[in-house]
């Protein structure tokens, strides 16, 4: 009896260990848009439980229950620090649950998020892991950004910020998008820096947000993007 006992526990615990291994990696699309700190915006599309787990630009998604989840978006204004003097996750979409199952801090620099969705069928999440400060070494450590100085912005800078924006909060769901104020700044090397506030705008709900654009002043291409609820 103790004899099958111990073989059923070793074979769910083999299971167990399978199914949490058996992750999907992907490396972050680095945007080099944030000061002072970062953002990692990850989307990904769950069918009824899983798990993401990021450390520096990596990340690894793994199903824990329904059919399998899968990558659709992950995104970095930098590789996130091993420690960080203070740090969060945003639910910006999904109809269920998204929690923060553990912080880089007890971790081992690994962030690992948790996701239940409680419906039949597929759905799409995103949320965003923001940091400001590092209270130590970064996983791809480099000379920290400052902000550019001041100058006029190209003609078409603002215009192809906003229009990157619109884009994205239509992706997020708001097919209506209003902007407040806008402060562009001249990066004499190449890069045009414009950061603002906009608000989405779907049925009876509303919502602000901040962004920041890098745009190329030569070509007016929107080089990196960072939007993140207020």
């Amino acid at each position: 009896m103790n004899k099958y006992l111990c073989f059923g526990g070793a074979a769910l615990m083999t299971l167990a260990y399978s199914l949490y291994a058996n992750g999907v990696p992907r490396r972050a699309t680095i945007t080099r848009g944030g000061f002072g700190g970062g953002t990692c915006t990850v989307q990904v599309n769950v069918d009824h439980s899983a798990e993401v787990e990021v450390w520096g630009d990596m990340a690894e998604l793994r199903t824990l229950a329904g059919q399998d989840a899968f990558w659709r978006r992950f995104e970095c204004t930098a590789p996130m620090p091993r420690f960080t003097s203070d740090f969060q996750m945003r639910k910006m979409e999904g109809r269920g649950r998204i929690t923060l199952a553990r912080e880089p801090r007890t971790n081992y620099g690994r962030a690992r998020v948790r996701i239940d969705d409680p419906k039949g069928g597929r759905a799409t999440y995103t949320f965003a892991l923001v940091w400001r400060g590092s209270n130590g070494p970064g996983w791809n450590p480099g000379p920290p950004a400052g902000p550019p100085p001041p100058g006029p912005p190209p003609g078409n800078g603002v215009q192809a910020c906003q229009n990157a924006v619109r884009d994205r909060l239509n992706q997020y769901g708001y097919p209506t998008v209003s902007f407040g104020r806008v402060a562009p700044q001249n990066n004499p090397r190449r890069d045009v820096w414009i950061t603002g506030t906009a608000t989405g705008q779907r049925k009876s709900r509303s919502a602000v947000f901040s962004y920041s654009c890098a745009v190329d002043s030569r070509s007016g291409r929107v080089r990196s993007l960072d939007v993140q609820p207020k």
